[in-house]
């Protein structure tokens, strides 16, 4: 599937949800942004700069094999990176937030239009 031409963060929203369609999809990406961010705050609080690059090494790394391996599809960051970073901050912290049904019907419904 090719990625949407969006003019607007708010148009590009229910395809980056579509693209992580499934709830495992979407719990690699929570666990490996976590860890990264996790590791590189405590890196960070000891003095340890170049652990600031665990957010990046372990939240991609984990998250764009699950898009090739669960979803099968390409990461959206590939086309649209920054809005795809604010996608992801907006998935987790709505999944933190116990709404990851929002999630689903958002992608389920973006799927039933375009896809």
């Amino acid at each position: 599937m090719t990625q949407p031409i969006c003019d607007s963060y708010e148009e590009f929203w229910p395809y980056y949800v579509a693209m992580h369609s499934r709830a495992a999809t979407r719990w690699v990406h929570l666990t490996g942004t976590l860890t990264g961010l996790a590791l590189s705050a405590y890196g960070l609080a000891r003095g340890r700069k170049r652990y600031a690059a665990a957010l990046p090494l372990i939240g991609y790394g984990t998250a764009w094999p699950a898009h090739f391996l669960i979803e099968g599809n390409n990461p959206a960051s590939f086309g649209h990176p920054v809005w795809s970073l604010r996608g992801d901050v907006r998935m987790i912290r709505t999944m933190l937030a116990g709404r990851d049904h929002e999630l689903a019907a958002t992608a389920a419904k973006w799927l039933a239009e375009n896809g």
